[in-house]
């Protein structure tokens, strides 16, 4: 469904691979340009209905409901045109996709996911260059700063069976990083546990405690400059924040990471180019049972990235 066709009232068939959602949320996903506060006045004003009945915003939806939809306001042309290089930047980056899924090489500094609509992001993006895709939801999620392979499931069916591979561990995830000082030992396995915490000032921070989840990161050091060490690294599980955490824990924090590594050093990484964190996602690699053989994702280090190991070189 495109924008401006919400100019009017709107009768919306809800289809059997979108079911089971809430209503809520799945005015989320097909209202673009819509604030989300708005979506929930017209829930509560009634003037969105299911079946020709009032709905609450937890619904759950049937295949073949029919949602009635008011008139909406939607964004505007200049809200539209400075998104345009998100999307752009998006299109040029897809790796791989059929239709069972789309695997994309995320750029940096693009949110995943944020407030409903905004096509600054990665899944508005998405849905803005595949207006006719029904479905469309991230397997899993990288930081806002962090580039590299990311996964989008265009079946329910698929999204569950993915969400299974991760669950066990059957999805291979590898990164590269630069991080501070020279990490001399070859291989070194990190297994702290984390602890996601709320900060006084409101900020979500991610700590090693032991009251937090087990996890383990596996760094190899790749190249050892003479003031950072290149890292390839596996995740054997997958926290939030994972790797920047472990790296600062043992001293190695990462070049450029303004939460967990080292202010000093991130001011003279500015001035040597770096205008980001030094995290990439580089492959990704798994096998979803209906497509019986492995799949191997590879994303390229991005060319600021690139150009940074060559200065160090």
């Amino acid at each position: 469904m495109q924008p401006n066709t919400f100019s009017q009232v709107q009768h919306i068939e809800v289809h059997a691979e979108l079911a089971g959602q809430r209503l809520d949320n799945y005015l989320f996903r097909i209202l673009n340009g819509v604030p989300k506060t708005h979506v929930y006045r017209i829930i509560r004003k009634g003037e969105v209905r299911v079946n020709r009945k009032r709905a609450k915003p937890i619904l759950r939806l049937n295949p073949g409901d029919i949602i009635r939809l008011p008139p909406l306001q939607l964004q505007t042309k200049s809200s539209v045109s400075a998104s345009e290089k998100f999307i752009a930047a998006v299109a040029d980056r897809i790796l791989y996709e059929n239709n069972q899924l789309l695997v994309l090489n995320k750029p940096a500094g693009l949110p995943v996911h944020g407030g409903t609509g905004q096509l600054s992001t990665v899944m508005g993006c998405v849905r803005a260059l595949r207006p006719n895709c029904r479905y469309l939801e991230l397997a899993h999620r990288l930081d806002k700063e962090t580039s590299g392979c990311l996964i989008i499931a265009k079946k329910a069916s698929v999204l569950k069976a993915l969400h299974e591979l991760f669950r066990t561990g059957q999805v291979e995830k590898h990164y590269m990083a630069l991080v501070n000082g020279c990490w001399q030992v070859s291989e070194f396995v990190v297994e702290l546990p984390l602890l996601k915490q709320v900060m006084a000032s409101g900020e979500r921070r991610v700590v090693v405690d032991q009251t937090g989840k087990a996890c383990c990161t596996l760094f190899h050091t790749e190249r050892c400059y003479q003031a950072a060490s290149l890292m390839s690294i596996r995740l054997a599980s997958g926290r939030t924040h994972q790797i920047r955490v472990h790296a600062a824990a043992n001293g190695h924090g990462l070049a450029g990471d303004d939460k967990y590594g080292d202010f000093s050093l991130n001011r003279r990484w500015r001035q040597a180019g770096l205008k980001r964190l030094f995290l990439h996602a580089s492959q990704i690699s798994f096998t979803l049972p209906e497509m019986l053989k492995p799949m191997t994702l590879q994303a390229p280090l991005d060319a600021n990235l690139q150009a940074i190991l060559e200065r160090l070189s």
